[in-house]
């Protein structure tokens, strides 16, 4: 699959959406075209899922530790690892990176957090990061039991939420605090442990921070779908900034191509209809655009509809709406179009290219 009339050498954060989550012809397609970006430079992929997690999958890739089952469960989170594709991919990339130095090897990432229609405690990752950091520091009384964090009502009942009682807020700045002394002792931690410890620490502290975020968010008894968009718009901010935290750590290794639904990565404005509401929201691809310029990409996923198979034109319409599948959608504002169905596949420009 030729790609490089759509994706160039200029382009650092290369966005590879899909339509839907799941094994199809579009995500064998996706693997083929993420391979083949490998052979041009690409050296980190980005996937949807929690970020901390996903450091059980760069264990494996990198033939640190574990299998491909734990990889899959354990390192792919929001249930993604089950699908075969996916299985697929962390396969590739462990035979890939066999042999070879680190500066060519691919590095795996988390995009996400660990969060959507549930979110966990942030006890862990807080713990995580004073055990890191040697602080005596007791997070028993504000944590309190996992469980109310982690219920689902915890979420999608206000009143239920632990998100904005005084304890959250306490631990808020504890959170806060923690990250600030790792900037401010990185000299001494890092020539006590490794830079990688390091770098996996602030990812907990920062992944504390945004479950303390969305957990404050769903606390708010605001009207339904407006509290559901906001909930979105604090998820994708943080999808954000992790992509932006990945590219300032890969940046002289190689540029990123990230794995996520096209509507975590379109450039316009991100709705969604759920339960009866209408959702909108700006998305990560839709910060990172405006962050990155012209060094952000998105290519847009989607299976050709019959009718539309033999004709490689995307429908460009811009009424900012969901970057889906099938014929006659918006793409979200994406630079070029990956359409697989029954023949091959086909990655096209989004728009018409000067001649």
């Amino acid at each position: 699959m030729e790609h490089r009339h759509c994706i160039t050498g200029s382009h650092e954060l290369i966005g590879l959406g899909e339509h839907a989550h799941g094994d199809s012809a579009l995500a064998d397609a996706r693997l083929e075209l993420f391979t083949r970006l490998v052979e041009g430079g690409v050296r980190s992929i980005a996937f949807e899922s929690d970020r901390v997690a996903a450091l059980i999958a760069d264990d494996y890739v990198q033939g640190r530790a574990g299998t491909l089952d734990s990889a899959a469960a354990e390192g792919i989170t929001h249930g993604f690892g089950a699908f075969d594709v996916n299985r697929r991919l962390l396969a590739w990339l462990r035979e890939h990176n066999e042999g070879r130095a680190p500066r060519d090897r691919v590095a795996f990432h988390g995009m996400d957090a660990p969060l959507e229609f549930t979110a966990a405690s942030p006890r862990a990752y807080l713990e995580h990061v004073r055990d890191y950091l040697g602080r005596d520091l007791d997070l028993t009384e504000p944590c309190g039991d996992d469980e109310r964090w982690s219920r689902t009502e915890a979420v999608v009942d206000p009143a239920a939420s632990p998100g904005d009682t005084p304890a959250a807020h306490r631990l808020r700045v504890v959170a806060d605090d923690l990250l600030a002394a790792l900037d401010a002792e990185a000299p001494r931690l890092i020539a006590a442990t490794s830079r990688t410890d390091w770098d996996r620490a602030r990812i907990h502290a920062t992944t504390a921070l945004g479950l303390l975020r969305y957990h404050r968010q769903a606390a708010q008894p605001l009207e339904e779908s407006e509290r559901w968009s906001r909930l979105a718009s604090v998820r994708d901010a943080l999808m954000a900034r992790n992509l932006l935290d990945i590219r300032a750590t890969e940046a002289e290794r190689g540029p990123t191509a990230v794995f996520a639904h096209n509507i975590h990565l379109q450039r316009t404005e991100s709705r969604m209809e759920m339960a009866g509401m209408n959702l909108a929201w700006s998305g990560a691809g839709a910060i990172v655009a405006v962050l990155l310029g012209p060094k952000y990409v998105f290519v847009a996923g989607t299976l050709a509809a019959p009718e539309d198979r033999h004709d490689t034109r995307a429908d460009t319409r811009d009424d900012r709406s969901v970057a889906g599948g099938g014929s006659n959608v918006d793409f979200g504002g994406a630079d070029a179009i990956l359409r697989a169905g029954d023949g091959e596949p086909t990655l096209t420009p989004a728009r018409p290219q000067p001649e």
